[in-house]
C-alpha cells in the first residue's frame, strides 16, 4: 500500500511547505495552508538504475513537428475560446457559479460531439441520469453516443473512460468525485487536488480530453485547492447573471492555446 505523506499547500498560489504556518512562505498571505495529502509509492528507483528507454533525453530539434490533431465543435466561439478546438488528451477545468450554465454549456458540446458520430461518457455526481436525460431532451441533445453515469468513485469512473474510449469525457464535478485511496470527505483539499492529478495522467496516458466542471465560491475562487488550475491545461470561467440570457465565457489560462479572454 502506498505510503502517505502531509504537506500544506497555499489555497491562493498553490505552494507547498511541509509544516503548516499562519503566514504562506510563498505569497506572504494569511491563513491560506491546508494541509494535502500526498501518496508516495513504497521503496522507489535506485538511484544509479538508467531511466527507462522510453524516458531518455531526446534533442529539441529530433522531435517530429506534429501538431495535436484537435476536435472542432460546432459552436465557432467556443473553438476559439478553446484555442481552435479540443486537444486529444487535455485536461479542461470550466469555473463558475452554481446555476450559471456550466452542465448547460458541456450538454452542447457533448451533443455536438456525438452528431458527429463520436462517444461522450458523461460522468455526474451531482444528478441522476434521469436529471441529465431531461436536460439533454430540453436542449435537443439526445443522442446514442452520450453515455450518463451517475458516478462520484474516482476508480469507477476511470475505470469507465479506459473501457469506453470516448472522444469526450465529462465530470460534473470535480468537488463531488472520491478517491478512495485517500482520506478526506468529497470536495476536500486532498480530495480535489489528487482526483485532478489522477485524471490528468488519465488522459494523457489514453489521449482522451476531459472536462471538469468546477464551482466558484462567493470570493470567486474554484472551491477547492488553488493548486487545481496549476494542474488542469485549460482554465475556463463561465460568467453571467442566471436571470440574463447572455454568458461569457472567458480562458483564464491554456497551456494549448491562446490564454486571451474570449
Amino acid at each position: 500500500m502506498p505510503k502517505a505523506t502531509l504537506t500544506f499547500v497555499c489555497t491562493d498560489c498553490g505552494g507547498e511547505t511541509p509544516r503548516w504556518a499562519g503566514q504562506c512562505p510563498h505569497c506572504q498571505a494569511w491563513n491560506t495552508l491546508q494541509e494535502f495529502q500526498v501518496r508516495k509509492a513504497p521503496g522507489g528507483r535506485s538511484r544509479q538504475s538508467p531511466p527507462p528507454a522510453g524516458n531518455q533525453p531526446v534533442p529539441l530539434t529530433e522531435l517530429a513537428s506534429e501538431p495535436a490533431s484537435r476536435l472542432t465543435l460546432s459552436w465557432g466561439e467556443l473553438n476559439r475560446v478553446l484555442g481552435g478546438g479540443i486537444v486529444p488528451g487535455s485536461l479542461v477545468l470550466v469555473g463558475g457559479e452554481p446555476g450559471v450554465g456550466k452542465s448547460t454549456l458541456l450538454m452542447h458540446a457533448a451533443q455536438q460531439v456525438a452528431a458527429r458520430g463520436g462517444k461522450v461518457l458523461y460522468a455526474s455526481g451531482e444528478e441522476s441520469p434521469q436529471q441529465i436525460r431531461m436536460r439533454a431532451h430540453r436542449l435537443d441533445a439526445m443522442e446514442p453516443g452520450i453515455l450518463l453515469m451517475a458516478e462520484n468513485d474516482l476508480d469507477a469512473i476511470c475505470e469507465a473512460i479506459r473501457s469506453a474510449l470516448p472522444q469526450l469525457a465529462i465530470i460534473d464535478s470535480i468537488q463531488t468525485v472520491t478517491d478512495a485511496g485517500f482520506e478526506g470527505s468529497a470536495g476536500s483539499v486532498t480530495q480535489v487536488g489528487e482526483s485532478a492529478a489522477r485524471l490528468m495522467r488519465l488522459a494523457k496516458e489514453v489521449g482522451v480530453p476531459i472536462f471538469l466542471v468546477g464551482h466558484v465560491t462567493k470570493e470567486g475562487a474554484i472551491a477547492g485547492p488553488r493548486v487545481l488550475e496549476h494542474i488542469v491545461d485549460t482554465v475556463l470561467y463561465l460568467e453571467g447573471d442566471r436571470r440574463q440570457e447572455l454568458r461569457l465565457l472567458r480562458a483564464m489560462n491554456n497551456r494549448v492555446g491562446n490564454a486571451a479572454d474570449r
